[in-house]
């Protein structure tokens, strides 16, 4: 005897609503055990791997690939065993997994949707077979496709988004991909829901880049991490939190609510967007402790091997565009946080000392956008400064 059951999307996290179909890891048919890894969904945060609730057959697949749902929309339906005079609640049972088909059989291992890609770029079985795999249980991820197709297309040949609809040769409409449009109605909801006002400042680096350089190759060496400006930020900002609690707080109706942890978010650059990993309690953590958190987080961000929990309940962000040679930028907040640093690229300037004299300083600006129904400027400013200080003390690790 069985019974269906119906697999519905998970809430995956505060604040997420929706997610859209990457791929399936089973198709119609196929059994599966409890928590085995069923399919794939992407959000504006992370992609994660939804896993079976039950044991059984996977019945129906409701869901297609590319497709947006809602928490609670219908995924799938899987039957299940009932018990033998059919008394009681349908229990989940472990259901023996298939020996691997022979190497000719292999395409039974991918999903459509990774087939599709591999058509589209001449990618046969034999080779898909050889990519590496980062998905549960050895399989081919949508990303590991999309990696290996990158590497091995020479620079201008690389694929460029599907294009849906062409109107003439000088014009092409191209569908956002999932993590882009979640991307874009997380900014276009806290751009037009908080009231965004900006400060920035100069601060003097040349401190932290001298004993950046003095000591990099011995912390590599120790502690397993590089030593990078964004480590120092990190813990001044921690610091200047201190003395400016509310920058570090998020607005429930007509309360402020002020964090006493402070979780820094770290924007991290990825193929189709921004991904930010949160360090959580960073007030706690010494500076190998923090320089390898950003460090671990950042190159799995990039890797897209991220969990859940990683880009959640952050308090403030930090985005440090100047590794891409920007001096200054004005980012947008990260709902349902209330501020956002900026750091811009360092450049050596000629700059008035306090002797009246001249010197080569290491300089960078640096840019707190914050939502004005919680922060005044004047407040943003005390933070601004105090953060400055901070940042131009720091002299040891």
């Amino acid at each position: 005897m069985t019974e269906e059951y119906q697999v519905t999307l998970p809430k995956l996290g505060e604040s997420i609503v929706s997610a859209t179909i990457v791929q399936w890891f089973k198709k119609e048919g196929d059994a599966i055990n409890l928590d085995e890894p069923l399919l794939e969904v992407s959000t504006d945060k992370v992609n994660s791997e939804i896993p079976s609730p039950v044991s059984g057959v996977l019945h129906k697949i409701l869901a297609n690939p590319d497709q947006e749902l809602q928490v609670g929309d219908a995924l799938a339906t899987i039957q299940m065993h009932k018990t033998p005079a059919g008394e009681g609640p349908a229990v989940a049972v472990e259901v023996k997994k298939e020996a691997a088909p022979a190497s000719s059989e292999m395409k039974d291992f991918f999903s459509p949707a990774l087939l599709r890609i591999a058509r589209e770029h001449h990618i046969g079985l034999e080779e898909l077979e050889k990519i590496p795999a980062t998905g549960a249980g050895g399989r081919l991820t949508k990303r590991d496709l999309e990696l290996f197709i990158e590497k091995r297309a020479p620079a201008a040949n690389k694929p460029c988004p599907i294009i849906t609809k062409t109107l003439s040769s000088d014009e092409e409409r191209i569908k956002m991909t999932g993590m882009r449009k979640a991307i874009a109605d997380n900014m276009v909801r806290s751009f037009y829901e908080a009231p965004h006002a900006t400060l920035i400042t100069e601060v003097d680096v040349t401190s932290i880049i001298k004993l950046i350089q003095k000591e990099k190759e011995a912390f590599l060496a120790q502690h397993g991490s590089k030593l990078t400006i964004t480590s120092f930020v990190a813990r001044a900002i921690s610091k200047a939190l201190r003395e400016y609690p509310f920058l570090n707080s998020s607005l429930e109706d007509d309360t402020i609510v002020v964090k006493r942890f402070v979780n820094l978010g770290i924007a991290v650059s990825v193929d189709q967007g921004i991904m930010v990993p949160v360090v959580k309690n960073c007030q706690n953590l010494s500076m190998p402790e923090l320089a390898k958190a950003i460090g671990d987080l950042s190159v799995r961000a990039r890797s897209g091997k991220l969990s859940p929990a990683e880009v959640q309940e952050g308090t403030i962000t930090l985005t440090n565009f100047g590794i891409s040679g920007v001096m200054l930028g004005i980012p947008i907040i990260r709902y349902p946080e209330v501020a956002i640093l900026g750091l811009g690229a360092i450049q050596k300037k000629v700059v008035a000392l306090d002797e009246e004299t001249l010197g080569v300083r290491s300089m960078v600006h640096i840019s707190l956008t914050f939502d004005h129904r919680v922060i005044d400027g004047m407040y943003g400013c005390g933070f601004l400064n105090s953060l400055k200080e901070h940042i131009e003390k720091e002299t040891a690790l």
